[in-house]
């Protein structure tokens, strides 16, 4: 066993589900969800992930081997925040395996690893590197208010041609935003919406 297998990191939960959002929405993945995170949005649904130390450490090792007992051939990793972490590791041991490495992030801090597909959530907390934008995959704005949407469009306009764009109407908000979000990308088609299924399938 290399040490890069021996590395250790935070993980508050791990489990094998779907995806509820974005471009991967319906598809089986494993999720491991790192602790840690500083970017502080009130909404946010698991707030218990923020103190990196409350959690249990698992090796680089651990954490592959669940993925690929588990017969997955995606594994999120998310969190938190899980940039805070050199991930090259991990993403190489899971490469090996043939298992894609996904990342979800607020894009707080540049991309340690080498990920197959990059979704960057910005937040107005703590804004994106400047590095990482270029990078994204997709672009997932949590609308929480209708200046939101010009917020988004800075973005936007920052990453690559191919960036796949998602607006996602704040869970607690749905009533009032979901109707806000329908009628915007009715009028700016370069937009998708990306609901949050799995809340709606009552799955983790």
């Amino acid at each position: 066993m290399s040490a890069a297998d021996t590395m250790l990191l935070p993980v508050m939960e791990h489990f094998y589900t779907i995806q509820g959002e974005g471009y991967y929405q319906g598809r089986a993945a494993y999720f491991v969800r790192l602790g840690g995170c500083d970017v502080g949005c009130p909404w946010c649904d698991v707030k218990e992930s923020w103190d990196a130390e409350a959690h249990p450490k698992m090796s680089v090792a651990e954490i592959v081997d669940a993925v690929a007992e588990a017969g997955a051939l995606i594994c999120v990793i998310t969190g938190g925040e899980p940039l805070m972490y050199d991930l090259t590791a991990l993403t190489a041991a899971l490469r090996a395996k043939g298992i894609r490495s996904h990342i979800e992030t607020s894009g707080a801090y540049p991309a340690r690893g080498e990920f197959d597909w990059i979704t960057v959530s910005p937040k107005r907390y703590k804004p994106p590197v400047a590095s990482i934008l270029p990078l994204a995959s997709e672009l997932k704005v949590v609308i929480n208010h209708r200046n939101d949407f010009r917020w988004a469009e800075q973005y936007a306009a920052q990453v690559s041609p191919v960036c796949k764009l998602y607006l996602s109407p704040e869970w607690e908000q749905e009533e009032e935003m979901v109707p806000m979000v329908i009628e915007y990308v009715k009028e700016h088609q370069q937009w998708e919406i990306s609901l949050q299924i799995h809340k709606y399938l009552n799955v983790p």
